[in-house]
């Protein structure tokens, strides 16, 4: 039983499991030996942190013994967020573990692995083979090896926060008010130390609220997922409340980060996506760099955020989803920034790594600079009107997605790329969906956008027909 647990937690892109059941010490001990087999090598160096769910200590410590065990040598950082993860790897050249189960329940946990310099891995690119190696050794249950690797421990933070901040400078911002939602994850240490001066830096003219900031992995509050709606209601309530300018929501690992603005209105990753885009192509140009200025975005992202790229001298390339895949993407393409409808932007200054954290300091560094309020700035990046991601339970995905295919067959152009993308025009009104199976449950996602809301609440209604019948 704890080898065939391999299978049902080792994901694309990482490992989420039931501590209690799947993602035991056992299973961790033997993934720890199969990821110093498959990615480190033995004698070599990687990095581990975890963040502060209950189990992540046992758990940490269980994949120590295994890839000690194995020849490996370990760094642990301690309590982290995700990028502080991919900011030792990227600092050091060496590969990462972080023991996360990002925004699930506290049932969970979980690992994403990376390779030296925060390259991601996927089920293609090495996940499969670190899960295969640790069933072997699960289901030959060796004699333990003698410890032969070395375990040392390091602080990053604050290295973390003046890399930051030398990316984005926010000193000469206009004085902010902004309230900042932790959910009870890693940003209630990140946001102090990069934001905050707790590290000694220089103070910030930003007068920061903290909502939820106590590090716990119950979740007391509300889960730390903000695509969620319902785990922003406190958010935007505080914005409105204290009169702030803008308002800031991570999950639990902190690598993502949703925006509010001063009306308590959610901005869409779209949008953050498309500002940041602005920002960062403006960069590139003022240095004088040459060659094509390449921008990520995925599919599901809006109509805006290639509009947005064009307008101001960048190229931009259109992906499938999924995180590794995006890095991968980053790097063979030279990519300077990415951006996805999930709320994770990938920066090429950062190792090709998402940072949620850094997106972030984009939007204030944009708000600190402007006269205008976020709502009208954020109104610049969103032009159209999109649905938001939509799951329906769907059991035969394969004959619900050509039942669509079918009805919209004459309808519209229609490209694979990921899922099924569909885009047409009603009376002159553009729009598009897509319509993709989940990898790891049986769900169909839907997320649809056109140039009005009737259009778009029209197609989606259609769609979702025939989706849940």
């Amino acid at each position: 039983m704890t080898a065939d647990a391999l299978t049902r937690i080792v994901k694309s892109y990482d490992v989420r499991g039931l501590v209690a059941t799947e993602l035991t010490p056992e299973v961790t001990r033997a993934l720890g030996a199969a990821f110093i087999d498959v990615v480190v090598g033995t004698g070599n160096e990687f990095v581990l942190g975890h963040d502060m769910r209950e189990s992540s200590p046992t758990l940490a410590k269980a994949f120590i013994e295994g890839a000690l065990s194995a020849g490996g040598s370990v760094i642990n950082i301690g309590l982290c967020s995700t990028d502080m993860v991919y900011f030792a790897s990227g600092t050091w050249a060496i590969p990462a573990v972080m023991f996360t189960a990002s925004h699930n329940p506290a049932s969970y946990n979980g690992i994403k692995f990376c390779k030296r310099s925060a390259q991601g891995i996927s089920m293609n690119t090495g996940l499969a083979d670190i899960r295969d190696r640790a069933r072997e050794y699960l289901e030959s249950d060796p004699a333990p090896n003698p410890v032969s690797g070395v375990a040392s421990e390091r602080t990053v933070l604050a290295e973390y926060a003046q890399y930051l901040r030398a990316l984005v400078s926010l000193e000469s911002s206009r004085p902010l008010r902004v309230v900042v939602d932790a959910a009870n994850g890693m940003a209630g240490l990140t946001v102090p130390g990069v934001l905050g001066n707790d590290l000694g830096g220089e103070l910030l003219p930003l007068e920061i609220t903290e909502m939820y900031f106590e590090l716990d992995g119950s979740f007391p509050n509300h889960e730390a997922n903000p695509l969620e709606p319902k785990n922003l209601v406190d958010l935007q309530k505080a914005v409105l409340a204290q009169g702030a300018d803008i308002g800031l929501a991570f999950d639990g690992d902190a690598d993502r980060c949703f925006v509010i603005d001063e009306k308590g209105q959610a901005v869409t990753p779209s949008a953050v996506a498309a500002l940041v885009a602005k920002r960062e192509i403006m960069r590139v140009q003022a240095s004088g760099e040459e060659g094509p200025i390449r921008v990520i975005h995925n599919l599901i992202c809006s109509r805006t955020v290639p509009e947005v790229i064009q307008e101001n001298g960048g190229e931009p390339v259109r992906t499938q989803v999924g995180h590794s895949f995006i890095k991968d993407r980053m790097r063979d393409t030279g990519a300077i920034f990415g951006g996805e409808h999930s709320a994770h932007y990938y920066f090429r200054d950062f190792w090709g790594a998402d940072n949620g954290m850094l997106a972030a300091m984009h939007v204030l560094a944009e708000l600190g600079s402007s006269t205008q309020p976020l709502s009208t700035l954020a109104g610049e990046f969103a032009r159209y009107v999109e649905s938001g991601e939509i799951n329906s339970v769907v059991e035969d995905q394969a004959s619900v997605v050509a039942t669509v295919r079918e009805k919209f067959a004459s309808r519209g152009e229609i490209d694979d790329l990921d899922g099924m993308t569909v885009s047409g025009d009603s009376e002159g009104v553009f729009w598009w969906f897509n319509l993709r199976a989940s990898n790891t449950e049986p769900l169909l996602r839907l997320n649809v956008e056109a140039g009005t809301n009737q259009v778009m609440e029209t197609l989606r209604d259609e769609v979702l027909s025939l989706v849940r019948g």
